[in-house]
């Protein structure tokens, strides 16, 4: 199948897409030393979830990769498959360059970063994704999904680096908010930033026009006090000049 014969969102073995999330979350990595490769997912920068010792036969260690909703987890007596046997294994990148000196930054062997021969999956080389045959370099065209790099753990479980900058149009979940690369994110900020300084300039004078609404009533209610008082000092006044005339005051304090 090629990159541009993709299946829609709904399409399925089945008459109709499954409506039950189900999240993949968890890989097993079958390691021989269980503390070594502790010390080397911790070393890449992984967040460390759990470290469970039974005291006894059993423990199990959980590590979750930087923006990954999977995590992988290792240990004594969790899995029979042979140490090292796990392979291909792809963590994905939006820069593939930076995510291998961000590891060699931290002392963990990586191989350079290499592309497909064109759909050639006959050779010597380690298979992947799109054949057996590693070119060295990035992608000529950088294209999305072509660049990759690869490296192992203590045990030769083996990881693959793989540049995704645009996602397929079968990846996108229509009921979520995603975006199919880092470019279209940005655009959307941009837009959000540009529809909301419209929005400032529409909402900015109507506010501006209430404040000074609120301001003039404020002034009007004050000179209302004011004059209220006013009159009232001088009734007082009037009704105890009264009194002292001989009348009777009812405001006379």
């Amino acid at each position: 199948m090629s990159t541009t014969d993709v299946r829609g969102n709904n399409a399925t073995g089945n008459a109709s897409a499954a409506r039950v999330d189900m999240k993949f979350e968890i890989v097993v990595i079958p390691v021989s030393d269980v503390d070594r490769a502790k010390e080397f997912y911790g070393r890449l920068g992984w967040r460390l979830d759990a470290d469970f010792d039974s005291g006894k036969d059993f423990r199990v260690i959980q590590f979750t990769p930087p923006g990954s909703g999977c995590s992988v987890i290792f240990g004594k007596n969790v899995t029979a498959a042979a140490p090292g046997s796990a392979q291909g294994l792809y963590l994905i990148v939006s820069d593939i360059e930076a995510a291998r000196d961000e590891l060699l930054g931290r002392g963990v062997e990586v191989s350079e970063v290499f592309h497909d021969a064109g759909g050639v999956y006959a050779g010597t080389d380690e298979p992947y994704l799109f054949g057996r045959r590693r070119v060295s370099g990035p992608d000529p065209e950088h294209r999305s999904y072509r660049s990759f790099a690869s490296f192992r753990d203590p045990d030769g479980n083996g990881w693959l680096f793989q540049e995704v900058t645009t996602r397929l149009p079968g990846r996108i979940d229509s009921a979520t908010t995603t975006f199919a690369s880092a470019n279209d994110l940005a655009s959307a900020l941009r837009r959000a930033a540009a529809a909301h300084g419209q929005h400032e300039k529409r909402t900015g004078a109507a506010r501006r026009e209430l404040a000074r609404l609120v301001r003039q009533r404020t002034w009007w209610r004050s000179r209302r006090v004011k004059s209220c008082r006013a009159v009232k000092k001088s009734r007082r006044v009037a009704s105890c000049g009264d009194q002292q005339t001989g009348r009777i005051g009812a405001h006379c304090d």
